[in-house]
């Protein structure tokens, strides 16, 4: 953005730059001016300030959205139709909002830039470890506010009736020492939270929207200097703001919002030489949305309609449900009237527990390929409705073995024992 304003203003043409944050405006100001822009021709502002004085504005000949995901808002559209003989750029990592309007409404056409894989393949970016819950988070996350995401009663109420981990050990297991943001929902769970990494002798600082401007500059500061070890947030530090050196990043909060899950996940991505990032989702926004650096469709992402966020994965996967019966693994659409569709019985609803001490694993590419992989082969499907004993062939065997992580000499060993080897004879 800094280049277009530079070459924009080098002609003696006028930019506007809109953002909706103090910090990533103060840092978009610095750079405009270190990247040649001159700021004379230049009107950058928080569009809340803006939108207020849209009658004494200079009239511009580009104007620049950035974080333009909220550009359908009443204050940014206010600005633009004042000014409809300027060119419009938008510019967002996440083109996609919670909701029907999107953002064909206001654009004539998207431009998809580098895809994430590719970024982390060129180094931009660095590679990542995700763990989540064992169990699903079948949430009790039923009310929305005006904005579509969840409300923070309905996420109190989830977060603390189930199972998710206790965020302190998990990190302390999964990223000790490393540099870490949390996301929680709350400015209550935030300061908990803080208390208890503070507890631990893990120095950690809770801000939020009510946190003083000037203390938070002084957090921020501590913590790029590596002087506050856990950073723990309410929806501040999701868009924009410059923390180069987090290595990992902890969910405390389900999401209902694409945008805000990527905002999430992707602040740990910053690169560094050696550096493997690790993602912490302790309410299993991943069964929701996927990887962080799954492929979508991002064209079909700003076309307004009702959307549903995997539907724009471009490999979406399969939603899949395991019988507490008899162990196997099932299409979600396989499952009729509540029942299994191999053994008939009634897929298992799990009571609600409170917090505990669950340890996440891994959500790993490989056992989301395996899944696929169940569901699609009938083999598979059957022999998790057996036990060994009935289990007859070597092929059998082998089936039963890749579907419960057994390495490749158990099935030659059973067989083996069953004599399989000799009746082959």
């Amino acid at each position: 953005m800094a280049e277009i304003a530079r070459r924009t203003t080098k002609n003696n043409n006028r930019v506007m730059f809109l953002i909706h944050r103090r910090e990533v405006l103060d840092q978009a100001v610095k750079t405009f001016d270190e990247q040649g822009v001159k700021m004379s021709l230049t009107t950058m502002g928080m569009v809340q300030t803006l939108t207020r004085r849209v009658d004494k504005l200079p009239t511009p000949d580009v104007i620049l959205v950035d974080e333009a995901h909220h550009a359908l808002a009443k204050s940014y559209q206010r600005i633009l139709n004042k000014f409809p003989k300027a060119i419009v750029l938008l510019f967002t990592a996440t083109p996609h909002r919670t909701g029907r309007a999107q953002l064909d409404q206001i654009a004539d056409d998207i431009i998809v830039g580098q895809s994430i894989h590719e970024l982390t393949d060129k180094g931009f970016l660095a590679p990542f470890r995700y763990f989540q819950p064992p169990n699903d988070f079948n949430s009790k996350l039923l009310k929305r506010s005006s904005t579509g995401d969840f409300t923070s009663e309905s996420m109190e109420q989830a977060m603390s009736t189930k199972i998710f981990g206790h965020i302190v050990k998990q990190y302390k297991r999964i990223a000790n020492g490393m540099q870490a943001v949390v996301y929680t929902y709350s400015v209550d769970s935030a300061i908990k939270i803080a208390k208890e990494f503070n507890s631990e002798g893990i120095s950690a600082v809770e801000v939020d929207g009510t946190t003083a401007k000037e203390k938070r500059d002084l957090v921020v500061s501590k913590f790029r200097n590596q002087k506050i070890k856990i950073l723990v947030n309410v929806n501040l530090f999701t868009e924009g703001v410059d923390l180069p050196n987090v290595d990992c990043v902890i969910m405390a909060r389900p999401t209902a919002s694409l945008a805000l899950y990527l905002q999430f996940s992707m602040r740990c991505l910053n690169p560094r030489k050696g550096k493997t990032a690790i993602i912490i989702d302790h309410a299993n926004n991943f069964k929701t949305f996927g990887y962080p650096d799954d492929d979508r469709d991002w064209k079909q992402a700003i076309k307004s309609g009702k959307q549903k966020n995997k539907s724009l994965l471009t490999d979406s996967g399969i939603s899949i449900v395991t019988c507490d019966y008899c162990f196997a693994v099932v299409k979600a659409s396989e499952v009729k009237n509540g029942r299994c569709p191999i053994c008939g019985k009634p897929i298992k609803v799990h009571e609600a527990k409170p917090v505990s001490d669950v340890d996440l694993v891994e959500a790993t590419k490989e056992r989301q390929r395996l899944i696929k992989e169940i569901v699609k082969k009938k083999l598979l499907k059957e022999v998790a409705n057996k036990s060994v004993s009935e289990l007859h062939t070597m092929k059998e065997l082998q089936a039963y073995a890749r579907l419960h992580g057994y390495k490749s000499g158990w099935a030659w060993f059973q067989a083996k024992r069953k004599g399989i080897f000799k009746n082959r004879k």
